[in-house]
């Protein structure tokens, strides 16, 4: 909400030499409902600067979807309220298979929130969802450790 934000970000990216499509910046339901158009306006600076805009924790607030059509964004992330128990129960399996094919069809990419397991990721994977976050992955790393747990990762051939 703060209409100072995309330009400090962009004094941060010129000073750090940090190219603005490796930025991406996640933005809570709640936040966009408190002022949408002021809101919309700041997604639309930060869009141009060319950092990539995500809606966190989608579904636990009270967005409409025609703000959401009309948001700059690239991604919207599955708030893991609803990921965690997607494989015991069908409606949480019903709101992330909703979830998936509504951002897909809107050009957007989905994140799942909250894999704890792999029958979850399988899941997730076998409904189309594009990332998946959760501690089953990885527990959240430094900065540091970043290089050493990538160089740990099997090495993958794509056909």
């Amino acid at each position: 909400m703060d209409a100072e934000l995309p330009n400090a970000l962009a004094a941060l990216l010129e000073r750090h030499g940090c190219a603005a499509h490796w930025i991406s910046l996640e933005i809570t339901e709640n936040g966009l409902l408190d002022d949408p158009d002021h809101a919309i306006r700041n997604l639309e600076r930060l869009h141009a600067l060319g950092c990539k805009l995500a809606i966190d924790d989608f579904g636990t607030g009270y967005s409409s979807l025609s703000y959401l059509r009309r948001l700059p964004v690239q991604k919207i992330k599955i708030d893991k309220s609803f990921v965690v128990g997607m494989v015991r129960d069908d409606g949480d399996a019903a709101i992330v298979r909703s979830t998936i094919d509504l951002a897909h069809g809107m050009g957007l990419g989905v994140v799942a929130e909250g894999v704890e397991d792999q029958a979850t990721f399988e899941r997730l994977r076998s409904l189309g969802c594009d990332v998946a976050q959760g501690y089953w992955l990885s527990q959240p790393l430094t900065a540091a450790q970043i290089p050493v747990f990538v160089q740990g990762l099997p090495k993958v051939r794509y056909a």
